[in-house]
């Protein structure tokens, strides 16, 4: 049920009713987690609101519903079945909006969870329709929502130049600590974009609250995130997609468990344990993925239990990981080559990683020389000051 504290930006817009709302004809940018405290869609609580006045649906990667899984898998274009309104898929032959699918709408409204992470593609999406919408004259309305990892903590590495791709196509941080209404203005900003953005924000919501304090059901914004733990370990296993170790789809703990057939579990958590890693209890297991990497084979690895989400680093664990079991497997670990999420050239790693440097530096581990923990934490350092000055302007709490 909803909190008595906060509420997000779908519910505060039916009381606000921007004036670049009022009789326009307008577009919604939504999927399944698209619900308000209530678990009404997003479609739904808009066209209760604004009666007569929603034209269109647009959908993000793994389309309106979730249904897909993820990696170039696209969703079709569709028409609502009980609005009868079309839904443009914008994770189709196209991932910008088209002029044809904007030249009915006077608003474009954008009700997405996102999940605190730079790869995480819902953020390229908006930045495509910020580009289009800026393009055609028409404004945009973002109904925020919280970051499920909260508003403080950030982690590198920064995105660099010439690693641009749908997975990150401005200088962001893996773990970038902003709202998606914050996040819409920063890249707005960092591209150069200049639509106009209106972010209907948050009540009752301050940077320190992590999902469990808004009092809210987690809907799974993605197949593979399905409870907000997933978050909290996402920025790092994330990482895990450019090499072939499971990070966990095909199983029931997506990116809380990693591993694959030739990890010694007992060896790989003992590895670990070098590294004083905080916030985190590993448990050594075996999984067996139903589909994806490793699918139908046992897999020895561990499963990530997150003890102190204030503490934990994320992408600081991960890195530990793939370098323990870069050290003790380095004739079995690989790097998986693309494609992957539309980049045909670029290694998989280095786009998610937003550098090339974490595969270089991992590649040079020797068997009597494993990467230090001083070593992973200056792979990852980035000027975090000059991070937080720039998205000072638009932060919103």
């Amino acid at each position: 049920m909803a909190s008595s504290r906060i509420l997000f930006g779908l519910e505060r817009v039916a009381q606000a009713r921007p004036a670049v709302m009022r009789g326009a004809r307008l577009g919604l940018l939504m999927n399944q987690a698209s619900v308000d405290g209530h678990l009404r869609y997003a479609c739904d609580v808009i066209d209760e609101a604004f009666p007569g006045q929603l034209r269109a649906l647009f959908s993000p990667q793994h389309g309106l519903w979730g249904e897909q899984q993820a990696n170039m898998i696209e969703s079709a274009h569709m028409v609502h079945p009980r609005l009868g309104i079309p839904v443009h898929s914008l994770y189709s032959e196209t991932r910008s909006p088209t002029a044809a699918m904007l030249e009915e709408l006077d608003c474009l409204v954008i009700d997405l969870q996102d999940v605190g992470t730079r790869v995480y593609t819902f953020v390229w999406t908006i930045s495509y329709c910020l580009q289009a919408c800026a393009a055609a004259g028409i404004p945009i309305v973002l109904l925020d929502r919280p970051n499920p990892l909260g508003g403080e903590q950030i982690e590198g590495p920064m995105l660099e130049a010439g690693q641009e791709s749908f997975v990150g196509r401005a200088p962001i941080p893996l773990r970038h600590q902003l709202t998606i209404g914050e996040l819409t203005l920063v890249v707005n900003e960092l591209m150069g974009i200049g639509a106009e953005v209106h972010v209907v924000p948050l009540e009752g919501w301050r940077r320190e609250m992590q999902w469990g304090a808004t009092e809210r059901r987690w809907i799974w914004p993605s197949p593979n995130v399905p409870r907000p733990e997933s978050t909290l370990v996402y920025p790092g296993t994330v990482l895990l997609e450019g090499t072939n170790l499971s990070e966990g789809r095909g199983t029931t703990l997506p990116f809380e468990v990693l591993g694959a057939p030739f990890i010694d579990p007992d060896r790989l958590a003992e590895e670990l344990q070098q590294y004083a890693l905080p916030g985190l209890a590993v448990l050594p297991l075996r999984f067996v993925p139903t589909f994806d990497k490793w699918a139908g084979e046992s897999c020895g690895g561990l499963l990530l239990e997150v003890t102190d989400a204030e503490a934990f680093q994320p992408v600081l664990t991960a890195v530990a990981a793939l370098a323990s079991v870069r050290h003790l497997w380095p004739d079995q670990f690989r790097w998986l080559p693309p494609p992957y999420e539309y980049e045909t050239e670029k290694p998989p790693i280095d786009i998610i990683a937003g550098t090339p440097r974490v595969r270089e530096q991992l590649d040079a581990i020797t068997a009597r020389d494993p990467l230090s923990r001083g070593q992973l934490e200056s792979l990852l350092a980035f000027d975090r000051d000059a991070w937080r000055d720039r998205c000072r302007p638009h932060l919103l709490y």
